[in-house]
């Protein structure tokens, strides 16, 4: 069957996403290249990264609520987008030349705008197309777009700052930002995410993965944002809008189950690079690191795109632990079997079986979020994967001693438990849980407000 292309607005969005991630997936490179070539030493680099990594998971409950809370999404995306470029643009100057303190203060500045390009982003899908299928496929295409950037971005980095130097690739990445942030000014904006005035424009645009909660052909519908006798116009605090994702969370079996077990196995991910690095100077020098994530990251696009062309006739849940047993299985093969080139094919399943995860992820999140928390939801859970890879960044640079094919067996076991973890603690069920049913499961803690 033939797949229709994404319409305009999915187009439009797919585009601002792709170019905000490059620049986020390009800096991990930027950032300590820029300081090796300005200072000789590549510390400094690595604590600027830090700076600008840390505040995603700290940052990534007010930026959720923000999106939440904004009558003017709008505004919101442009400054964030927009403060994420301008804080990239003065990196590339300060590296190496201004006082370290500058460069980490800036660096935290614009890695607080992290969250808004990934899950922030990511919530403004359900705004943009209709449940079903074409939702499904615009988060595969969206999962995709992680993939594509996450290639894309550091190759820019080395092809810019080879041809040039670190300092135009860095620029390149605010320039990129900044494309994002005007595109942004272009999307259409439901209405899923924010406060709303009234209940009839609240379930417009709101995204809802269940039939109850989707609005009408004619844009009117019933709003399961706030319970019966409590007027719609009441408004809550920021420190209630804060915590809606977590509770959501927290409360919702379903998006427990994924967390935790994305969370899980993204602590095992995030050591992965490093683990090539050991494994290849073991096996096929230090050039073979570069192939084989090069290999992973192709995969990981691979099955992203294939997920988005095809659209597996199974749910979410299953193909989320699906892919997390395949993952840990391919990994666990690689570091069994010493040859190069069944390494290197094995990187390739890998990361094919990796791609699908964030398709699910971003699907179970959209399908069990309650309306008004699901941009807390998505920001908090790309926050919790972010620190969660950094954490197993740290914990393989502390096991870095051990033989890589231990370390690589030990990434393996985190992608089975994770799988194993999700489908003990998920429901029962392969049905999604409607977003009715999820927000009244929620205490009422995101009624829309003015900031």
């Amino acid at each position: 069957m033939r797949v229709r292309p994404p319409t305009a607005p999915l187009r439009l969005y797919l585009a601002t996403a792709f170019l905000a991630r490059l620049a986020e997936e390009g800096m991990a490179v930027a950032v300590v290249m820029l300081a090796l070539h300005r200072t000789g030493g590549a510390a400094g680099g690595a604590f600027v990264l830090t700076a600008w990594m840390a505040p995603h998971v700290l940052a990534a409950p007010l930026v959720g609520a923000l999106a939440a809370r904004v009558q003017r999404p709008r505004l919101f995306y442009l400054c964030a987008l927009g403060g994420f470029a301008a804080a990239i643009a003065a990196l590339a100057g300060l590296i190496g030349r201004a006082p370290a303190p500058v460069a980490l203060a800036v660096a935290l500045a614009g890695g607080s705008c992290g969250p808004a390009v990934y899950g922030g982003l990511s919530s403004l899908i359900a705004g943009l197309v209709p449940e079903g299928a074409p939702r499904d496929r615009a988060y595969a295409l969206d999962a995709a777009v992680y993939s594509a950037a996450s290639v894309a971005g550091p190759a820019a980095v080395s092809i810019v700052a080879g041809v040039a130097s670190p300092g135009p690739a860095m620029a390149l990445l605010g320039v990129a930002a900044a494309g994002a942030a005007a595109l942004a000014t272009g999307l259409r904006y439901g209405v899923s995410g924010r406060a709303s005035k009234g209940t009839a424009s609240s379930s417009k645009g709101a995204g809802s993965s269940s039939k109850s909660a989707a609005p009408s052909p004619k844009g009117a519908g019933p709003s399961y944002a706030t319970r019966p006798g409590r007027p719609a116009s009441e408004p809550a605090t920021l420190r209630a809008d804060l915590v809606a994702g977590l509770t959501a969370i927290r409360r919702i079996r379903e998006l427990r189950a994924i967390t935790a077990a994305t969370c899980l196995a993204y602590c095992g991910i995030g050591g992965l690079a490093t683990t090539t690095v050991l494994l290849a100077d073991q096996r096929g020098g230090p050039g073979y690191a570069g192939i084989l994530m090069t290999a992973f990251a192709v995969g990981t696009l691979a099955g992203s795109l294939a997920v988005a062309r095809w659209h597996p006739p199974v749910t979410a849940q299953l193909l989320a632990a699906g892919t997390l047993f395949g993952t840990g299985a391919a990994l666990a093969a690689a570091a069994l079997i010493p040859s190069t080139a069944a390494g290197l094919a094995l990187f390739a399943l890998a990361g094919l079986c990796e791609g699908p995860l964030l398709t699910a992820t971003l699907r179970i999140r959209a399908d069990h979020a309650p309306p008004r928390a699901r941009a807390q939801v998505f920001t908090l859970g790309a926050g919790l994967k972010i620190s969660a890879a950094a954490c197993g960044a740290a914990l393989v640079g502390a096991a870095a001693a051990l033989p890589p094919p231990l370390l690589l067996l030990g990434i393996a076991a985190l992608q089975l438990i994770a799988g194993l973890l999700y489908t003990l603690t998920r429901p029962r069920t392969d049905r999604a849980v409607p977003a009715r049913q999820a927000a009244d499961r929620t205490p009422e803690t995101h009624r829309p407000t003015k900031l």
